[in-house]
């Protein structure tokens, strides 16, 4: 009889078990970690981000009894955060399917989203752009603008002059097609040609499409130096866009560039701050560098002598007259970058100049810089690392609350492989000019709030698993101005929708990424 009670029990004590074991939720993910960061500027914690179909599921400071994970990460010590946004980039350069399809210079920095067509660029057919990244995949998200460049050279070339009636309305139905497949919004990049012809009211015309469809306005700024109508015009020239449109307005890598506006951080930030007091929403982002990227063409030379193309530029050069005033406003466009010193040649394409300043190059052709500028525009332009900023207005910028961290990546500048851990160790470690969590905000949460990046940029139940783990300690810049290509360390793993694009350090070759379209 006894032997018979003994049984019942160890049979009911089993049928338990099994009750509980089936009963126990199976998911994909399990993070543990002393400094769970959820953005948004909240507090660490130390506990568990449950993840599963590509969702966190819950987050704890205990993990209950009834999670069985499919795969746990032991991060111990080590910061989880929201995946980075890089709100602007010129990654879509390299989606060409193939390697570069993987965005690893942006995984390796923790970027689990880019933005794209930003500074007026890119494919006018934003539809066509959406559906070629999501047959060929990608390893990062991405979302794009519909660039005002682009869509002004497809109907009006290179002309410098104001739009007709009629061509208004062929760029007004090209940016209405392209927030109908999705854009975030219109980009402009009025800098460069043929952007900088257009006039204002070009321009807000063209920001009211946008902004019937919820879409955002940002801006490459007409001038961030002294070029033409200087820095505190073209940052008014934003604010109003956002007011005569009725559009949310986001200055492009804002910055004071050039000797003559140095310090005057101080005035943007106040007339930026008057706009927001009054209700219309402008913001920024910047990346962490003191040297822009550029080329020699940009940097130096006038817009009015690129109208119609290289060969109308190099007609004007044969002319006396015109040869003449072009030397004249590149010499003045050299002072203003600080001189030929300050222009780092870091093309690849163009070896025999790359690692030299302009300065040392013309020596060694024993030319002058204008001249030397000159030759090597007719030689088909070279990129360059332009030394034109300084750390004061660059950190003044950085503490404002509406600035977030961006990296302008491009070809031949370290910003394109290093700009995110970068900020980290210069100026969270180094400097504290922010604290972690205001770091992990202007990095993650503030971009997915201020583009309306549904269910991203946080870590919070329900939302999307984009999420990066690095190590505080190794979190740092590879990449130089000499050697721009070096994957940036530090990146432990990094999930985007859920999937591991970095495992234990290493690129995973997943391309887990996916086209945003505006919410």
């Amino acid at each position: 009889m006894l032997f018979l009670r003994l049984r019942v029990l160890v049979l009911l004590v089993l049928g338990l078990a099994f009750a509980s074991a089936s009963f126990a939720k199976k998911v994909d993910w399990v993070i543990q970690s002393t400094q769970i960061h959820p953005g948004g500027l909240q507090a660490p914690f130390s506990g568990v981000v449950v993840i599963d179909e590509g969702r966190i599921l819950l987050m704890a400071e205990t993990l209950p009894e009834d999670i069985r994970p499919d795969k746990v990460i032991d991060a111990s010590d080590k910061l989880v955060a929201p995946g980075f946004i890089d709100p602007h980039t010129h990654a879509c350069r390299d989606f060409d399917g193939t390697e570069g399809n993987l965005n690893a210079n942006y995984l390796t920095q923790g970027v689990t989203t880019v933005f794209c067509n930003n500074d007026g660029g890119g494919p006018s057919d934003i539809g066509a752009q959406m559906q070629q990244y999501q047959n060929q995949g990608i390893g990062t998200n991405v979302a794009l603008y519909v660039g005002h460049n682009s869509i002004r050279q497809q109907v009006m070339g290179q002309a410098n002059r104001p739009a007709s009636t009629e061509e208004l309305s062929q760029m007004q139905k090209l940016v209405a097609r392209a927030m109908q497949d999705g854009a975030m919004g219109l980009s402009t990049g009025l800098y460069y040609v043929p952007g900088s012809y257009a006039e204002l009211d070009e321009v807000i015309a063209l920001a009211k499409v946008a902004a019937r469809f919820g879409g955002h306005y940002d801006s490459h700024i007409r001038d961030e130096s002294s070029y033409n109508i200087g820095l505190l015009a073209s940052v008014e020239e934003v604010i109003a866009v956002a007011d005569k449109a009725h559009i949310a307005a986001n200055i492009a890598h804002i910055k004071a560039l050039g000797v003559d506006v140095w310090g005057h951080s101080a005035k943007v930030i106040e007339l930026v701050e008057q706009a927001r007091e009054r209700g219309l929403k402008i913001t920024a982002d910047q990346y962490p560098w003191l040297a822009s990227g550029s080329s020699i063409s940009a940097s130096l030379m006038p817009a009015w002598a690129k109208a119609g193309g290289h060969e109308a530029l190099l007609q004007r050069l044969q002319d006396k007259e015109q040869q003449k005033r072009i030397k004249t406003e590149i010499k003045d466009n050299l002072r203003r970058r600080g001189g030929a010193d300050s222009l780092l040649i870091t093309d690849p394409s163009t070896p025999e100049y790359r690692g030299k300043t302009l300065a040392q190059v013309a020596k060694q052709h024993q030319l002058n810089a204008v001249d030397m500028a000159i030759e090597i525009i007719r030689q088909g332009n070279a990129s360059v690392a332009s030394f034109n900023m300084q750390d004061e207005d660059l950190q003044r910028f950085m503490r404002q609350d509406w600035v977030m961290t961006s990296s302008d990546g491009s070809t031949g500048h370290p910003r394109k492989y290093a700009s995110f851990p970068r900020k980290y160790a210069g100026y969270v470690k180094d400097k504290g000019v922010l604290s972690t969590g205001a770091y992990i905000h202007r990095s993650s949460t503030l971009a997915a709030r201020t583009f309306n990046l549904h269910k991203r940029g946080e870590l919070k139940p329900g939302y999307i698993a984009d999420l990066v783990i690095f190590d505080p300690l190794s979190f740092t810049p590879q990449a130089s101005y000499l050697e721009p290509q070096r994957h940036s360390s530090g990146v432990e793993w990094l999930l985007i929708n859920g999937e591991a694009a970095i495992a234990d350090g290493k690129v995973t070759g997943i391309k887990a990424g996916k086209v945003l379209k505006r919410e």
